[in-house]
């Protein structure tokens, strides 16, 4: 899994019938200290996300697609929950 920040959406009229109903969001990957981390990436969204919120991604296909309660669809993100705080210990 990683973090993440949701960056944009996208509108598909045309999928895979796996996701029809599915929001797509591009996130952007985040280094610890927040700043960007690699290129944005596209994911499905399995909570409810928006723009600008701070995400927890799971990018493996099969466990990004249980993550969504399909496992046969064809996903590489998924988008599986909405970080409130995150703490840094020493």
């Amino acid at each position: 899994m990683q973090i993440g920040r949701v960056v944009g959406t996208v509108v598909s009229t045309q999928k895979h019938r796996t996701f029809e109903g599915a929001k797509l969001l591009l996130v952007q990957p985040l280094n610890i200290d927040d700043t960007p981390r690699g290129a944005a990436l596209l994911a499905v969204d399995g909570v409810g996300a928006g723009v600008n919120e701070k995400v927890l991604v799971v990018l493996e296909g099969r466990a990004a697609g249980e993550a969504l309660g399909k496992k046969a669809a064809p996903v590489d993100a998924a988008i599986v929950g909405i970080i409130d705080t995150v703490t840094i210990h020493d």
